[in-house]
C-alpha cells in the first residue's frame, strides 16, 4: 500500500478543487480524504495499491482538477494515517 500526504498551493479554495479531486480519485480507484486548510491551501491523504495511479493523480492535480483551479505548488510527503475505505471530503 502506497500512502502520501499532499498540500496543494495556489487558487485551490472556492473553485471546486475538492469536488474535482474526489472525482479524479474515484476514477483512479484511490482512497483518502481532501480538506481545506485555514492558510488557503488544500490538504490530501491519498492511498493506493498502485504507484502508477498515484503518479497519474499527481499529474492531474498539478494541471488543476477543475477549470478554475490553479496549482502553483504541490508538496508531497510519505503518509502515515489509518486506511480509508473510499475518497471523501472533510468539511
Amino acid at each position: 500500500m502506497y500512502k502520501v500526504k499532499m498540500i496543494a498551493h495556489g487558487q485551490v479554495q472556492g473553485v471546486g478543487f475538492r469536488y474535482g479531486t474526489v472525482q479524479i480519485a474515484r476514477q483512479l480507484k484511490l482512497k483518502g480524504r481532501v480538506w481545506n486548510n485555514s492558510d488557503g491551501t488544500v490538504g490530501l491523504y491519498v492511498q493506493s495499491d498502485s504507484q502508477k495511479a498515484l503518479s497519474d493523480f499527481e499529474d492531474k492535480l498539478r494541471k488543476g482538477p477543475t477549470p478554475f483551479a490553479s496549482v502553483t505548488n504541490l508538496e508531497i510527503y510519505p503518509g502515515e494515517f489509518p486506511d480509508f475505505k473510499n475518497f471523501d471530503i472533510k468539511y
